[in-house]
């Protein structure tokens, strides 16, 4: 989603702005596609301050975030990770699907993110690194039924005293982002869109479906609208082909919702 059209529904920019001037960290947990990474973006731009971000993944190493030596002609130096990198600069620390992230990973973070706020470079001098004053750091967790999450320990999760749930707007704020990024006017359309997104996002919710469509997906519809896409069209293109991947039998289960909906 574009940075420039956050819209503030859920009220979270006033919680941040308390927890940044109570120095307390932040997590925001909800689905994907829920505006989580705008929002934080947003927040962000309006303290004027420098966003350092890191998403996480199975693949994220303890050297993302602390560093890593690397010899160049002979010469062996150390290359701090984007973690250090942030305590050192006192920026703002934007911690992605934190809870996505292997266990060791998750170790060497909750030394930085505790009281202390202080981390021993062990892999190259064992420098004492203590973040500057107004070191911030916000982390995103998506819900344990998305592929690829864990629980966070209990330890961690305390490291973020102040709690953000994000879900998916209601129907009238939604119809409200995606005018934002279209310049038709598709309004009775933009709604059955609506609709059949938050048909599909219930039936994800309790797993009958594998899938669940984000914000992005419903700004897609529209966009393609504007590109005089026929609705029933539109909607196989965003929202219908995408359960493909799970089999003829997914795929039919949708198809016929959107018949349902928009006519043979």
């Amino acid at each position: 989603m574009s940075e420039s059209f956050y819209l503030d529904w859920n009220n979270s920019i006033p919680i941040l702005n308390k927890a940044y001037e109570s120095d307390l960290f932040v997590i925001i947990i909800g689905p994907k596609g829920t505006g989580k990474t705008s929002l934080v973006r947003d927040f962000v731009r309006s303290k004027g301050a420098k966003l350092d971000s890191i998403n996480f993944s199975l693949r994220t190493r303890e050297s993302h975030l602390v560093g890593s030596k690397t010899l160049t002609n002979g010469t062996v130096s150390f290359d701090e990770g984007l973690l250090v990198k942030s305590m050192r600069e006192g920026s703002m620390l934007y911690l992605d699907e934190v809870n996505s992230a292997e266990a060791d990973v998750l170790l060497r973070l909750d030394e930085a993110l505790d009281d202390r706020r202080q981390i021993v470079l062990k892999e190259s001098t064992g420098e004492l690194i203590k973040a500057k004053e107004n070191w911030f750091v916000i982390a995103t967790i998506n819900p344990l039924s998305h592929s690829g999450t864990k629980e966070l320990p209990p330890q961690l999760l305390s490291r973020f005293p102040v709690r953000i749930s994000l879900e998916y707007p209601p129907e009238d704020i939604e119809l409200e982002i995606i005018k934002k990024y279209v310049s038709g006017n598709h309004e009775s359309e933009l709604v059955q869109g609506i609709k059949l997104a938050n048909i599909l996002r219930q039936a994800a919710a309790v797993e009958e479906l594998f899938y669940s469509p984000s914000l992005r997906e419903t700004i897609a519809f529209g966009k393609l609208l504007d590109k005089e896409t026929s609705t029933k069209e539109a909607a196989t293109i965003v929202f219908g082909n995408v359960y493909t991947q799970w089999g003829n039998i997914e795929h039919q289960k949708v198809r016929d919702i959107i018949t349902s909906m928009f006519g043979s």
